[in-house]
């Protein structure tokens, strides 16, 4: 492997360039092809394993075998297609070991459904006003999501990760998990369709605590008046 060289601009090399040199053995190349991927990777990783340290286990080795089998990489497919793909493998392989450990079935494919796929909404960052109440506010409803994404069956959680998370097309996603476009589409489908129903059934209880009067409230009105009488 050929010597470090000093850092750069991960925005400053392209793909083709990237891999070629990762290629050629360039350790600081494949630093920045990891970072550039990184988040993507792991997030996708996440929503086949659902465990931090798992996920990372998976994307580390996956990178140990899109390394020893980059001279393969053609660009038939984008670089991150390709490395997704790798992920996705490792995190099946992982799935099937663990399963076979416990005596699990294995997971079954779940039916196509025949609705099409939504279009994906525009992601607009808006112009109001970033402050810490709405900082709380983002972070909260992030956490709400996650957990409403991680309860998803396999087959639609992961298709909602790359698709509307990671922002990956139909095609790019039917070939990492290797499944036909229309079952993209119907999975991405359905995953909004159980999101919306548990954030809708989230969103019933919370109406009911609305505007809590109990606690310290209540104490410090009951307090008042007493004081006055």
């Amino acid at each position: 492997m050929k010597p470090v060289s000093s850092p750069q601009d991960s925005r400053s090399v392209n793909d083709a360039e990237l891999i070629q040199r990762v290629q050629a053995r360039e350790a600081s190349a494949f630093e920045l092809l990891m970072r550039r991927h990184n988040r993507r990777l792991y997030r996708i990783a996440y929503s086949f394993l659902r465990d931090h340290a798992e996920s990372e286990d998976a994307l580390q080795d996956a990178y140990l075998a899109a390394f020893r089998s980059a001279e393969r990489f053609r660009g038939e497919a984008s670089l991150s297609t390709w490395l997704t793909r790798i992920v996705a493998n490792e995190c099946m392989t992982r799935m099937r070991r663990s399963a076979r450990r416990n005596n699990i079935v294995p997971i079954v494919q779940a039916a196509v459904f025949s609705e099409e796929d939504e279009p994906m909404p525009e992601k607009d960052a808006g112009n109001e006003q970033e402050t810490p109440d709405r900082q709380m506010l983002r972070s909260e409803l992030r956490a709400l999501l996650e957990r409403r994404i991680e309860a998803l069956p396999f087959d639609f959680r992961v298709v909602f990760m790359m698709r509307a998370v990671e922002d990956l097309s139909v095609e790019e996603t039917a070939q990492c998990l290797g499944i036909p476009d229309a079952t993209v589409r119907s999975r991405l489908f359905r995953a909004r369709s159980l999101l919306r129903e548990s954030i809708a059934q989230d969103l019933d209880l919370a109406e009911r605590d609305v505007f809590d009067f109990a606690g310290e409230r209540c104490d410090r009105v009951v307090a008042r008046v007493m004081k006055a009488i």
